[in-house]
């Protein structure tokens, strides 16, 4: 049947500019209360591990990218194919050149499902370990890995946010890709870095420097004032958690090291042209600094990769979400592609380089991938949803790379050997953390307590 509905991805551009932004400065402008925090543990000392989710939010291509079946049907297959990589036995698609020069440092999972088919409900079950309520909606009903992280971690004194993210403006809304806390309170949301990081306008909102001492006692002062108001007012411990934001807002404000952490602009020229001077490639090259420089937890979101003042073409479309109504998906994968594998590439080579492999841990993927047989509408081919097959690559943590897991059929349709879940990705990526995913609770808002994850084991082949 012909397709005449457009898919708008990961929630409309009408629907995410109406929610806005819960960022650091948002919170209190809106006069949003938050909730008060309840959980089993308490922050502590933590290896010195982090994360980096390179999140890819539509659903990216996995016939096209790295599970590419040249013997299946032409309707199946597609236009593409798979080239050798330095890694016997890892092909990668013909379009990802840069690809072919690091494999020993990436493994690719190629049997990672699930059952949830629309872009709110594979946010969700992929992002929080769980099924949710709905199979449609953004807002979570149980907290987003990089929240869970947080509130296990804490916040480091003086240093910059321990939870991150980094999106394009107007994709800021802490709902628009379900990286919402849930029953774990805004105190844990990320740090949100909004808009192209290759603009030369672009600036870090709340990150200005403040040189002017007796300005910064009195803003201290302040602060204190209303904090004692606040804690006679509110002896319940509702507005604790604004506290967070504060804390975190003062450490920013008052350490060199937490700004230059966000400046791109102390990097050379030449580390910068590597990752590319787009939003891919900056976004990419800004979680290392971040990482570097001590977050536990950074995320960000590739979607629009043109460069600044670029459209993208008509062909093509604004993020992963590559139906056939959307766009001509080869001609969209020829348009990202190149970003794509210039910015992960690079960002695998800094992390091996910097000495940075073992202790930083980097995941690639999106909530699902795209039907194995080619759709079209108006003569354009395209892939729909597909939650029961999809290609995600690893690297770092100090684990085994230049490896394929898992396998999916001869159409690209179902894992076909060693099937896996988004858990066992999470209980992999807690074990990098020192996170024991096997006896960490929190309690929801009616007091039963809720394990990090319900299931979920660390993936063998990894380790």
């Amino acid at each position: 049947m012909k397709q005449t509905i457009r898919c708008s991805g990961p929630l409309s551009r009408r629907n995410f500019l109406k929610i806005g932004g819960l960022t650091l400065s948002g919170l209190g402008a809106a006069g949003i209360v938050p909730w008060k925090l309840h959980a089993t543990d308490t922050p502590g000392p933590s290896p010195d591990t982090a994360v980096i989710l390179i999140w890819l939010p539509g659903g990216p291509p996995h016939m096209e990218m790295y599970d590419m079946k040249p013997d299946a049907p032409a309707e199946y297959r597609g236009d593409f194919r798979p080239v050798r990589t330095n890694v016997a036995g890892i092909d990668v698609c013909e379009h990802l050149p840069m690809h072919t020069r690091v494999a020993d440092k990436f493994t690719i999972i190629r049997s990672i499902a699930h059952t949830f088919s629309d872009h709110g409900g594979g946010h969700k079950r992929f992002l929080t370990g769980r099924d949710p309520a709905s199979p449609v909606g953004f807002v979570n009903d149980h907290p987003m890995v990089g929240s869970m992280v947080y509130r296990v971690r804490g916040q480091r004194q003086g240093g910059v946010p321990n939870y991150i993210c980094g999106a394009d403006g107007g994709r800021d809304g802490i709902d628009v890709f379900s990286f919402g806390s849930a029953y774990l309170g805004p105190s844990v949301h990320p740090f949100t870095v909004a808009g192209d990081p290759t603009d030369p306008g672009f600036q870090v909102r709340n990150l200005r420097s403040i040189h002017n001492e007796e300005r910064l006692g009195e803003r201290l002062s302040l602060l204190e004032r209303l904090n004692t108001t606040q804690n006679t007012r509110d002896a319940s411990g509702a507005m604790a958690a604004m506290d967070t934001y504060r804390q975190r807002a003062l450490g920013m404000l008052t350490t060199d090291d937490a700004r230059r952490a966000f400046d791109l602009s102390l990097e050379p020229r030449p580390v910068r042209e590597r990752y590319g001077m787009h939003r891919y490639g900056q976004r990419a090259l800004l979680a290392r600094r971040l990482v570097e420089a001590g977050a536990s937890f950074v995320t960000m979101v590739m979607e629009n990769p043109s460069f600044p003042g670029q459209s993208f073409p008509a062909d093509a479309t604004y993020n992963w979400d590559s139906h056939a109504v959307n766009c001509h998906i080869f001609n969209d994968s020829l348009f990202r592609f190149p970003m794509y594998d210039r910015a992960v590439t690079a960002l695998i080579e800094d992390l091996y380089d910097r000495g940075l492999d073992r202790r930083v841990l980097l995941i690639v993927t999106g909530e699902f991938g795209r039907t194995p047989r080619i759709t079209y509408a108006d003569g354009r081919p395209g892939r729909d949803h597909w939650p029961q097959a999809m290609s995600l690559i690893v690297s770092g943590g100090g684990m085994r790379m230049g490896q394929v897991i898992g396998s999916t059929n001869a159409r690209g349709e179902v894992p076909r050997d060693r099937p896996l879940s988004p858990n066992d990705l999470w209980a992999t990526m807690f074990h990098h953390l020192g996170i024991d995913h096997n006896h960490t609770s929190f309690l929801d808002h009616t007091g039963r307590p809720m394990p990090i994850l319900p299931y979920g084991t660390p993936i063998a082949e990894l380790q």
